[in-house]
């Protein structure tokens, strides 16, 4: 097996976090097509919607097995295979004209891209230590809100410019010369593989998701990111629909709310050595004020600069908590580094989609206004769940646990 040379450690760290970000390319690089795709398809909104929520849903529920499968069978070779099936699955994507086949590709994208992310994030736990490790940790999410800020940016241009197909071709292009880049430069970075045993792997699963704090937390990032989702999925068809833009603007929109999230981010990150608690309850204290503004607000003057400008402000504060408790869970359990990020990362996905899911099924999102109580209901849970987490962290740990790096 190739092992990863030391020489080049810092070009495959380089190279780890080009692909952390896959994940969120491959949901929101075809937002603003969702329109032109159901009309180019013949298929409802909501079968489109589908498509993206199945990618989700694989990507949540492969990457909790991903964790234990990748500390097993080691990083490389596996992340290799998926690069390669995720590139073919684009292509045939692109051109499927059958909404099936796009599904069917789409869960498959979703299994491949769970076991690249979290062989990547495990990989800088196999690489570093001390706090290298708790710097390159807290980078994160950041790295991985780059996402939602260039790829409906992205392919809102390759839209206009030849058509919802394009997003997908550059997918696959961008993957597989990645994939010639770590097969230069990058190797196998687990030093000990450990025996693949269910009964073992089940009972550190069972603890970990037993662990109330770390528990409560993959709830909290998963409904931080759900925030942004909900508006991605949704905001084309009212930008374009209702206001009457095109998906240009509709991938302007989307880059927006992901330099918010990432904004967050960074803020929090600045303000790493504030005391938790405080943090967290100004945040969503703030997130519920803005909501019931942002309500008064669209019944007033429904139009996209409103819309705009309170989304933006919303999606600050869930980057802010998204930041702050993602790599808290990362942190939580470093001797299982990549089935922590496996139930981390997958949670974020599973709630995230569950979430938009229902809210989708139970509120007819097609204008603004809609949208906002959707964002309520979003923000409410977050307030009910953020105090119980603070409580089982200062049990659990029998003090007020002060993260090193948000």
């Amino acid at each position: 097996m190739k092992q990863q040379q030391e020489q080049h450690l810092d070009i495959s760290a380089v190279l780890a976090f080009m692909l952390i970000p896959l994940g969120g390319f491959a949901t929101d690089i075809y937002l603003p097509s969702f329109p032109s795709m159901a009309s180019d398809l013949g298929v409802g909104v909501g079968q489109i919607q589908l498509s993206l929520l199945l990618f989700m849903v694989s990507l949540g529920v492969s990457q909790f097995f991903a964790g234990a499968v990748l500390d097993s069978f080691g990083r490389y070779r596996i992340s290799m295979g998926s690069l390669v099936v995720f590139s073919a699955a684009s292509v045939a994507i692109a051109i499927s004209r059958q909404i099936e086949v796009i599904y069917a590709m789409r869960v498959l994208q979703g299994l491949t891209v769970s076991l690249i992310i979290v062989g990547k994030r495990a990989f800088f736990v196999d690489s570093y230590s001390g706090e290298k490790l708790k710097h390159y940790t807290s980078l994160f999410s950041i790295v991985w809100a780059i996402a939602p800020v260039v790829a409906p940016f992205v392919g809102g241009y390759l839209h206009n410019q030849w058509g919802w197909q394009a997003s997908f071709y550059f997918l696959s292009l961008a993957t597989t010369l990645i994939f010639f880049l770590e097969l230069s430069y990058s190797g196998e970075s687990l030093r000990e593989l450990r025996v693949f045993q269910w009964k073992p792997i089940i009972k550190t699963y069972g603890n970990m998701l037993t662990t109330a704090d770390f528990a409560l937390g993959v709830v909290i990032v998963g409904l931080s990111y759900a925030l942004l989702v909900i508006f991605g999925m949704t905001s084309p068809f009212v930008i374009e629909h209702v206001y009457g833009f095109s998906p240009v603007i509709s991938g302007y929109s989307s880059l927006l709310s992901g330099t918010a999230m990432m904004s967050g981010g960074i803020i929090s990150k600045l303000l790493m050595n504030y005391p938790l608690r405080q943090k967290l309850y100004v945040a969503v204290t703030l997130q519920l004020l803005l909501a019931v503004t942002m309500l008064a607000a669209v019944r007033l003057n429904d139009n996209l600069p409103v819309l705009l400008m309170f989304t933006f402000s919303l999606h600050v504060g869930s980057g802010f908590i998204f930041n702050i408790i993602y790599a808290y869970c990362l942190q939580r359990f470093t001797q299982n580094a990549g089935i922590a990020s496996g139930i981390t990362g997958g949670g974020v996905y599973l709630i995230s989609s569950l979430t938009n899911f229902v809210l989708t099924h139970l509120i007819r999102i097609d204008r603004a206004e809609p949208l906002v109580y959707a964002n309520l209901i979003i923000i409410t849970g977050l307030a009910l769940v953020i105090p119980v987490f603070l409580k089982a962290s200062f049990n659990l740990r029998g003090r007020q646990i002060q993260i090193s790096n948000p």
